[in-house]
Formats: structure tokens, sequence, C-alpha cells
């Protein structure tokens, strides 16, 4: 860290000044009088756990939330955004996780995107050209403007989104996850151009879950939780566990369903390999991931967002075709050409979005026997076969109201969850793949997703949980790996683990 930057932050006016806070969707409270301080020219490092509050702060401030109580002031002036235009044309800019660039287009365009220089009514594309070398030569970014956005690495991608943002006239950056899909070479030169920024008087807020990353570049480190501040102190004092302590919290301030005891994992290194796959690659989404999925095991799989799980999940039902590497299922190789062939080897998925795979405008239980109308159906429907099938997985899933006829949309998020899992258990699989099969659920939801899960678990199938929620993994897994920035780094397997030795690994 820059001491000189630090010394200088310390004595800078606030920036923007967040008073008192509270926003709330549905009735649940997603913040709760939050006070948060940017100073001029300072990196500030926000963390906190998925749902802690902070990406709900940030949209308040980019202008796409503009209804919440509390005040906002920008270099002392209050200010409340009614849009994100109105955010922008305040100096707010934002760079979100996944990029909106235009690949077909030039680096100079990308750069100029919305505010093309003209000449006459038409562009100007050699001073769009000059003026985005120029821009891109001042934060050290070193490319042809006229190559293809798209033709470059993804490091440099961020780069230029970022010199986008601060061309716009942004005194206020906001980074989403800016590491998440970089190399290690990529994160040092983005910290560099973000140096630069700050020593030029700007402020930038960094969210991430890689913490290494957070203490490497910030000069003041926010830590949420439950959608409270928790703590704010300079980076400079402060370590990895140190922030994690208090990303979990403890005592009456516990986050519900939190796991801060050790958990034993109970692996079977003797079940048959059900589902096995050996060095699948995925382009910048994964590489070299090798496991195996044994029957009457639960696999978690678990990572930060961006690491590169959720994209192995689509892998693995063949929504995404691997570049490289093999996927056997029973000792058979298996060549997925669709998610078609995928369910009639045998292998089920549910998505981290229940849009997705449902139908909320049709009754339960078209919802649950669709993938069994070819069986049950070959000629014209049977509606008295499909609600029969429904009813007997409405009973053993709990699923409230516990009717067939009611429209889908009528559920809770919980119970939809519940009726996108009876769609696969009408056909039983031999591998379910559930990915983020808890998020959004309140603490009963979850507990009844749970007490599923182990139940298949316990009638042999194998089943493969992705998720981001360190609970989700710890309560459902006899058997943890952990990925980050696209590939396995750790295996925790017949031993006892915790929250917090998830969140290290990661």
């Amino acid at each position: 860290m820059n001491a000189d930057a630090e010394e200088s932050s310390d004595v800078a006016p606030p920036r923007l000044e967040m008073q008192a806070i509270s926003k709330s969707f549905g009735g649940v409270a997603a913040l709760r009088d939050v006070d948060f301080v940017l100073k001029a020219g300072e990196i500030h490092g926000l963390v906190g756990e998925n749902g802690a509050g902070k990406s709900t702060l940030m949209k308040i401030i980019a202008g796409v939330h503009a209804q919440y109580q509390g005040r906002m002031l920008i270099d002392g002036e209050q200010v409340h955004f009614r849009s994100a235009r109105d955010a922008l044309d305040a100096g707010i800019g934002m760079v979100h996780q996944e990029l909106s660039i235009a690949p077909d287009l030039s680096v100079a365009e990308n750069v100029y995107l919305g505010k093309q220089p003209t000449k006459g009514g038409i562009v100007d594309w050699r001073g769009m050209v000059a003026g985005a070398r120029e821009q891109l030569a001042s934060l050290g970014i070193d490319v042809d403007p006229r190559a293809r956005m798209g033709s470059l690495a993804i490091g440099l991608q961020q780069l230029i989104e970022l010199a986008r943002v601060l061309f716009s006239g942004a005194r206020i950056v906001i980074l989403d996850e800016p590491t998440s899909a970089l190399s290690p070479p990529e994160v040092e030169r983005l910290f560099e151009v973000l140096r630069q920024v700050r020593a030029s008087g700007r402020s930038i807020i960094f969210i991430s879950h890689f913490l290494d990353d957070i203490l490497a570049v910030s000069d003041t480190v926010t830590i949420f939780r439950n959608g409270r501040r928790v703590v704010t102190e300079a980076a400079s004092g402060i370590g990895k566990g140190w922030v994690i302590e208090r990303m979990i919290g403890t005592g009456h301030e516990e986050l519900e369903g939190s796991y801060t005891d050790e958990i034993a994992l109970d692996s079977k290194p003797d079940a048959p390999v059900v589902l096995s796959a050996r060095d699948l690659s995925a382009g910048r989404a994964f590489a070299d991931i090798s496991l195996d999925v044994r029957a009457g095991e639960v696999l978690g799989v678990y990572g930060f967002m961006g690491c590169g799980a959720l994209e192995l999940a689509r892998t693995l039902f063949g929504k995404t075709k691997p570049a490289t590497g093999s996927l056997a299922l029973e000792g058979r190789r298996l060549r997925l050409r669709n998610t078609a062939a995928a369910r009639r080897a045998g292998i089920a998925f549910v998505p981290e979005s229940r849009r997705s795979m449902l139908f909320y405008q049709e009754p339960v239980y078209k919802n649950m026997s669709i993938s069994v109308l070819g069986r049950i159906a070959r000629l014209w429907l049977k509606p008295a076969e499909e609600r029969r099938i429904a009813k007997k997985h409405v009973e053993a899933l709990s699923i409230r109201p516990p009717r067939v006829d009611i429209l889908l949309q009528s559920l809770s998020g919980g119970n939809q969850q519940k009726v996108a899992l009876a769609k696969w258990l009408t056909w039983p699989p031999k591998v379910l793949v559930l990915s983020e099969p808890t998020r959004g659920m309140d603490v009963g939801a979850k507990e009844d997703v749970v007490r599923i899960v182990r139940g298949l678990r316990d009638q042999g199938m194998g089943i493969v949980v992705v998720s981001t929620e360190p609970e989700t993994v710890l309560s459902l897994a006899d058997r943890v790996v952990v990925m980050k920035k696209g590939r396995i780094v750790r295996e925790f397997a017949g031993e006892k683990i915790s929250k917090d030795r998830l969140l290290e690994a990661a």
C-alpha cells in the first residue's frame, strides 16, 4: 500500500456519505441503518457474505434503487438519484462483474461507447482512435485501439471497461468482483491501474469475495453482515483471519444458519463411482477439472461467484460443451451433445434460476409430469395419470399448499424449488446436479430441501451440490471440493470442516 496515499486519504474530506440507509424488499430488510463514508483519493474495500447487503447499497449509490430511507451526500451536498443516468451525470460509474462490452466493436468504439466524437455530423473515426489511444496510455494500457474488443484477453477487456467509465467523467468508481476471472498477472496489472486512479484523486469502491485482493489494494475495508455495517478499519492493520471472523459473526449477531462449529464430513471412498470427470476445461470458465461422484454421496462444489462452479454444473448436464476432457457415467464414456442426451443417460439438473425450467402460468402437476410425458402419454395426454404422479410427490416433499391444480406462481419460492426437484424425481436419475438449491429461501424451506436431498442420497443417488453459500455446502455435503478462479484448489473428505476453513480455502 502507498503510505503517502493512505496518509492523504486520512485527511481528505468525504467524497460520498451514506447516512442511516435502510432498504427492504417485500417487507424483508436488505439494509438496516447503514452509515458509509468514502473519501476522495481512496480505495475502499467492501466485503461480506452473499446477501449481506453490499450489492443493495451499491445499487442505491449507482441509482438502480431509487426507493430507500436515509440520506446520501456527495461532496457535502444531499442527492437522491432516480435512475442510473442521474448517478452517471453526478460522476458515479460502475464496472459490473459481467462486463458490458461490445465484443464485435473496436477498442476505441468501446472506450467512446455512446459518446463518439463527430465532425460535420458524422463520426470522427480518426479522432476517436487517437483519443482512445491517449486515454488508455494515461492508464498504462498498451493496446491497439483499432483491435476488436472480443479478441482481447479478459484482463485487458476489464481494464478497457474501467477506462470507459473513467472517460465518462466518473469521480466515484464501483468495481464489482473485478478480479474473479483474472490471472495473477492480470490482477496485479489491474491493481497498478487502480493505484493510478487513486493518485488522480478519484475514489474507488472495490467489492470482492477474494479477501487477499481486498487487503492487497485497499486503503480501508468495510465489512457487512446481515444488512448492517459491522466495522470499518484501515486495511494496513488487519488480516484475512480478522476479516473472516467478523464476516461470520458470533453470539447473538451470528447469521442464521451459519456454521462456526466444525462439521464432520462422512465421505464414502468405497462407494461405486457413478459420474467421473477428467481434465475438463471450458474456455475461461474453468480448466483441468477432475472429480468423481459416488453413489449415495453428496459432493459439494464450493467457491465464490465467478469461480467457475456454475459453469461446471452446466457442463455436467450437457448445457455447455467442454473444450477438452471427458465424462463417464458408471464407467461408460459420455458424449453429451445436449441436455436431452444427459437426461437419457440418467443425469438431472436443477439450475440456480428456477424460471429457466418451470412454467409459472401452468398448474403444479403439469410442471411435475413434463419430464415423463413421453412414457405416460405416447398418443394423447392423460391428466388423471399426471395428477396421480404429482400428488405422490406433493405429499413426499411436503409441498404447501398440498394441491396439484393451483398455478405454480401462487407457491412460495421454497415450494417452487420443491416442484423443480419433483420434476426430476418422477423419473429418478442416477446423478442429480443442484445449482444453488437453497438460494433465497427462508430457514424452514432450506431445512425441507436439506431433508429431501439427504433422503435421495440415502436411496443411493449420486448428488452434486454447487453453491456460493458455505452454509448450504456444509449442511448437505459428504465431501467438498473448493474452486477458485476456474480450478479445484482444495478437497475436504473424511475430516471435520468449518465455515471459516471453507472461506480460507476459497
